[in-house]
């Protein structure tokens, strides 16, 4: 009979045993010294992920990293994180600033307080409002998507140019040396993807300003004379004939690593792309972008750029100890960032770093991680807000409609009447 009663309490003990297990799986906990992270691009994002793994030196955390497409881990946060359920969700998360407030704002209750693991002072700026909510940090800022003109100054010599003549420059002066470069070389100017407006964003916060008033949520669209100005700038370059145009990312690697145009005008993100063509070597310089023709703009703004994000599931203080001492301080791991990633962050004490002024052989040994780190810090920061991309397919079709004929004050008005009604 004892033995009997050992049997069952042994069998008891083990089914709590297993039953505390799976409940506590279920919570999103994982093994101590695992982190599990989420980001994209192998080559950019994660590469830095595992440098950073090196750098922190600390055997208790190990990083279990998943790539996922930026898409993709958009719907799965959203689709998690709307029905209330921690299962399967990483410690540390990549999302991209456009899109950051959406989920501040949406799930204020699902992202960890950063603020006391890193000086804000030390980054850039413009980070701090895509990454912030009620004066307190919950994203720590990484990669900038500082933009350049990137040109070849092969085709610019053969019609009379060089790159010095490229630097400072407004749009309309940039479209005239483009009917140049065309006549001269045969070479389109720019290669520009219709359904993305890319180069609308990034002319539009030259100027300080955005899609959305300073609150992040009211459109400004209509009477907006920085976004009108992008348009008809647009439309400019198109009735030129100096645009080569692509439909995806393939193609718009493709239309300048094969030398098809003269100029790239994007983030600095775009630097190992352009690398990755070894015959061009030489044959490439960055300069500033150009403004626009109005007197709030400057030859300095931003395209994309991302930050990492800790959710409020368990480790999620070991998870925010390791951003704070990696990307939140750690100067060797930027120069590595520099060195062995060509990727560029957002930390400014290492901006006068011996690897970010080293000259680059490719660019005619331009120093051009520590040209684009001075043009980081003229950036307008700004509030993206919430609705970034919705304001954004509205703006592709109204863009059909103006290239169509329609009237730019009729277009932006209609716009702002349509992100009215659905933004609420």
């Amino acid at each position: 009979m004892k033995k009997l009663l050992y049997v069952l309490l042994a069998s008891l003990l083990l089914l709590a045993a297993c039953s505390s297990g799976s409940k506590e799986e279920g919570s999103g906990s994982k093994n101590d010294n695992e982190l599990t992270v989420w980001a994209w691009d192998p080559n950019f994002n994660i590469a830095a992920l595992k440098l950073a793994e090196e750098t922190y030196g600390n055997d208790d955390v190990k990083l279990k990293i998943i790539e996922n497409a930026q898409d993709d881990i958009v719907q799965k946060l959203n689709t998690s994180l709307s029905s209330g359920t921690t299962k399967g969700l990483p410690n540390i998360v990549l999302i991209e600033d456009y899109r950051a407030q959406s989920f501040l704002q949406a799930f204020p209750d699902s992202f960890y307080e950063m603020t006391d693991y890193f000086n804000n002072e030390d980054f850039a700026e413009y980070k701090l409002a895509p990454t912030s909510m009620d004066g307190k940090n919950y994203g720590l800022p990484f990669d900038t998507g500082v933009t350049g003109l990137y040109v070849r100054t092969d085709y610019l010599e053969e019609a009379g140019y060089s790159a010095e003549d490229l630097a400072g420059i407004d749009w309309n002066e940039y479209i005239e040396i483009g009917k140049v470069v065309k006549e001269k070389t045969g070479k389109h100017m720019i290669s520009i993807d219709p359904n993305d407006l890319g180069e609308i964003r990034s002319m539009t916060q030259t100027a300080g300003t955005w899609y959305t008033k300073e609150d992040g949520v009211t459109p400004n669209l209509e009477g907006n004379e920085a976004l009108k100005s992008a348009f008809e700038i647009y439309k400019k370059m198109l009735d030129a004939d100096i645009v080569k145009p692509h439909s995806d990312w393939n193609q718009f690697l493709a239309n300048f690593n094969s030398g098809e145009v003269a100029t790239v005008v994007t983030g600095n993100w775009i630097t190992p792309s352009i690398k990755a063509e070894e015959s061009q070597a030489g044959k490439w310089a960055v300069v500033p972008i150009p403004r626009l023709p109005i007197d709030s703009s400057i030859n300095a703004s931003n395209l994309g750029g991302s930050s990492w994000y800790v959710l409020d599931v368990p480790g999620k203080e070991k998870a925010a100890e390791f951003l704070g001492k990696t990307f939140g301080e750690n100067e060797e791991l930027y120069e590595k960032l520099i060195t062995e990633v060509g990727a560029l962050g957002t930390y400014t004490p290492v901006s006068d770093s011996a690897a970010y002024n080293e000259k680059d052989p490719y660019f005619g040994d331009q120093a051009v991680s520590g040209d684009f780190a001075k043009w980081m810090e003229e950036i307008i920061g700004i509030n993206y807000g919430m609705h970034t991309y919705a304001i954004n397919d509205i703006l592709v079709v109204e863009m059909q409609n103006y290239l169509s004929g329609k009237d730019i004050d009729d277009v932006l008005k209609d716009a702002q009447q349509q992100a009215e009604s659905q933004i609420k």
